[in-house]
């Protein structure tokens, strides 16, 4: 043991793994049924405060990365109560995780610290936030990215447009090929508020847009950022827990012990 901690190494890390999935009070009340031994749930807390865990570096070059936002609801003034803000998460080739509050350079230094892949395949939806990340990544002269609009973003958004179903389908076949021309023809007469909102929607990601049908037959890359949609789940299985709400000084804290439990990174 640590001179002047109570602690083992191995308690500390059984109650981070829980910290990692509870809230505090319950990490206490599981490490006392456990092991015998009480842990406070301040102490719990402060375990997670102490900690400076560094993200892995990817084993393999990096061919592929997505990028999305999730929501972390945080402590207000008490006049004013919680409120929501958007921290960022970043998957890495599907399988490591990082997620980012109020740093989005470190997002990107985190990124670019991996062997990359060039060209590399960035994924994302329509968010501006997402693809001016985005850009920073592998930012050196020759460097080449291909930034790929999620399809099923944008098979959802065509679908809110409504109307003809049969027009809806012809536009879906056309987009699974990549033809953002033809397809932004069929809705040209259409005098829907969605139906120009999509328009402009297709022409803002036209070089994003990309021949699905293609780039899955020959396995080129994922079409979809279901990589990163699926950690921002499971991060907010910790953050987002009934009741939750952070001091704005603790959520890179949690986020850092949750996306390093994701990680494998507190293995017993």
């Amino acid at each position: 043991m640590k001179p002047r901690s109570r602690l083992s190494p191995l308690l500390q890390k059984c109650c981070l793994r829980l910290s990692a999935n509870e809230s505090y009070q319950k990490a206490e009340i599981e490490i006392e049924a456990l092991t015998g031994v009480k842990v406070g749930h301040t102490t719990q807390q402060k375990l997670v405060l102490e900690q400076d865990f560094q993200l892995p570096v990817a084993k393999q070059a990096v061919s592929e990365v997505s990028v999305d936002g999730g929501k972390v609801r945080l402590r207000g003034q008490p006049q004013a109560g919680c409120h929501w803000r958007d921290y960022k998460t970043v998957r890495l080739q599907g399988i490591y995780y990082g997620a980012f509050f109020d740093d989005n350079q470190s997002l990107v230094d985190y990124v670019n610290s991996q062997r990359l892949v060039n060209p590399l395949a960035c994924l994302g939806d329509g968010h501006d936030g997402v693809w001016n990340q985005v850009i920073e990544f592998g930012k050196s002269e020759n460097f080449g990215r291909w930034e790929i609009l999620d399809w099923y973003h944008l098979k959802e958004n065509l679908y809110k447009v409504g109307g003809s179903l049969k027009r809806l389908k012809a536009a879906e076949t056309l987009l699974w090929q990549g033809q953002v021309d033809n397809t932004q023809a069929l809705f040209l007469h259409c005098r829907g508020k969605q139906a120009k909102n999509f328009i402009a929607y297709l022409e803002k990601h036209r070089s994003r847009i990309v021949n699905y049908a293609y780039y899955q037959a020959e396995q080129l890359c994922s079409i979809g950022s279901g990589a990163v949609e699926s950690a921002i789940k499971q991060i907010g299985a910790r953050i987002k827990i009934s009741g939750a709400q952070w001091n704005v000084d603790s959520v890179n804290h949690i986020l850092s012990i949750r996306c390093a439990y994701l990680n494998g990174l507190l293995a017993i």
